[in-house]
């Protein structure tokens, strides 16, 4: 495999990395790079080729695998065609790529320095369907709460979720070896939608596609870019084990699974997964980016098979384990079986958006020179050089702090067409459940709700019936005194043929339940 790049030399103080065909373990970033333009536009074009071939790869195991890996004996297919294919009959199977897309035009039409807001519109107000963290912060936008608002835990039940980690390779692939640009572009765009770990899994996937321009050496550039995470977070320590069970076992990525398994599967965000084998939480996925990134070591075919096997969310996690490979390798050297049927997708405009991968090539390249030179680099027809950034620590933040899932209530999808009232234990609640109408009814309609703790009013919501502007939860509270509440959901504004559907709620508490030693403390 030709490499890019030779170990830096120092010339008048300064480093600078050159192209070459050696490779070496890099233990350092240098202060300056010089790249060719058509090597670095090979590179934006390979990171977001990499992820569309990742997300098609990947798709049909999403959410399949839940709490368990693909078995070996399960072969992913692949076929020429099969890019377009998808693109053209499930258009939706690309929403991490639409996602980015998004953002890219909004720096296009309101320039690098967009404030959030225009981020936060465009993404609230676009066409298509979102879930979990990026649903709950469309709601938010729309009923007036901008971010960071929209993605604080506190308004965001699912702040700790994938979702802005599927969404912020835009944000590296604008930034060549420029990390801390890029976490600049992740604090505006990233607290849409996340807080706390949510939030670092885009942070540390912007970083990665950072270094990925710079260095061809797979184990440097997971390790640095992990810099950018403060070393408190549990993100950073679920994916520094990561990186410690891989030295450890080197030739057993099915050890290192079962490792991170048994230390970080259990996650006490999003309330979809809390009691189940569905885990959205950032860090595991994170885990499993880095676990086909670490052990495919730079193989195309064993990065994508990796990360998409271990599970979860098996087609966002190769399509950024792809995209940071691919920008590693650049376009040219994504191995042909894997672009086979690429060319014929590339103008196809992605739904929802008017841009096409090659649309996205070009834009992506002309956003990235202007970053290199907002930071000091120069842009000339022969050479590109960029001012390195050494990668910073974010701020630290934490999401559900001493907030522990301890119950799950089910109510067995209740219609809620007046009133209803529960007893509960505990510190706080997410009650989930949707507004519907039934099926021979056409119009939407929009739920007004009070909802009363211990009898005093504490919020008036609404719950549309429309999917694309719905309520992902009805109803939650957290930091609540500890002990025994009565929580009643009352409808204001009732309608025939249309009702609020409960399914369960979570209640949460200030400490976590010790289930495997429970009972053996009640008969002592």
């Amino acid at each position: 495999m030709k490499k890019y790049f030779i170990i830096p030399k120092i010339i008048l103080g300064m480093l600078a990395v050159c192209l070459s065909a050696s490779s070496y373990a890099q233990n350092s970033l240098p202060k300056q790079a010089k790249i060719k333009p058509d090597v670095l536009k090979d590179k934006l074009k390979g990171g977001w080729a990499g992820q569309v071939i990742g997300v098609t790869f990947g798709g049909p195991t999403e959410f399949k695998y839940n709490g368990t890996y693909l078995p070996d004996n399960k072969v992913i297919p692949w076929f020429d065609g099969y890019i377009k294919k998808t693109m053209i009959e499930i258009p939706g199977l690309y929403d991490d790529v639409y996602m980015d897309l998004t953002f890219v035009d909004v720096i296009e039409k309101h320039g690098i320095d967009a404030p959030a807001s225009d981020f936060a519109n465009a993404f609230a107000n676009a066409g298509y369907t979102l879930w979990h963290a990026n649903q709950a912060a469309r709601y938010n936008i729309l009923n007036g709460m901008m971010p960071p608002e929209s993605g604080h835990w506190l308004n965001n039940p699912h702040a700790d979720d994938i979702d802005y980690q599927i969404e912020a390779d835009f944000a590296g692939l604008m930034n060549p070896g420029m990390p801390n640009s890029a976490s600049d572009i992740s604090d505006k765009v990233g607290h849409i939608m996340n807080y706390g770990d949510g939030w670092y899994g885009g942070v540390y996937v912007g970083a990665l596609y950072t270094i990925a321009y710079i260095s061809d050496d797979v184990n440097f550039v997971v390790k640095e870019a992990l810099k950018t995470v403060p070393e408190q977070s549990d993100f950073y320590k679920c994916i520094a084990d990561v990186i410690k069970w891989h030295a450890q076992y080197p030739n057993d990525w099915k050890q290192t699974w079962f490792e991170i398994q048994k230390k970080w599967s259990e996650a006490h965000g999003c309330p979809d997964g809390a009691f189940g084998p569905f885990n959205i939480d950032a860090k595991i996925n994170a885990a499993y980016i880095v676990l086909g990134l670490l052990y495919g070591n730079g193989d195309f075919t064993k990065t994508l098979e990796i990360s998409t096997r271990a599970g979860q969310d098996s087609d966002c996690n190769p399509s950024n384990a792809g995209g940071v490979l691919g920008t590693i390798l650049g376009y040219d050297k994504i191995p042909a079986y894997w672009k086979m049927g690429l060319k014929e997708a590339e103008d196809i405009n992605f739904k929802y958006t008017d841009i096409s991968l090659n649309k996205v090539y070009e834009i992506g390249y002309k956003h990235a020179l202007q970053m290199i030179k907002k930071n000091g680099g120069k842009v000339s027809t022969k050479e590109i050089v960029i001012n390195v950034q050494q990668p910073k620590a974010v701020r630290y933040e934490k999401a559900f702090e001493g907030t522990y899932p301890i119950e799950r209530l089910l109510f067995g999808n209740k219609s809620l067409v007046s009133e209803h009232a529960f007893d509960f234990t505990g510190t706080g609640i997410v009650i989930k459940g949707n507004a519907v109408k039934n099926a021979n009814i056409k119009e939407d309609y929009t739920f007004e709700l009070a909802v009363y703790i211990d009898g005093k009013e504490v919020e008036r919501t609404k719950m549309p019936t429309d999917y694309h502007s719905r309520k992902h939860d009805i109803f939650w509270k957290y930091q609540l005194p500890k002990g025994k509440h009565n929580v009643k959901v009352v409808v204001t504004n009732p309608k025939k043929g249309y009702y609020i559907r409960m399914s369960d709620a979570i209640i949460y508490s200030d400490q976590p339940v010790d289930g495997i030693n429970f009972h053996e403390h009640k008969h002592d």
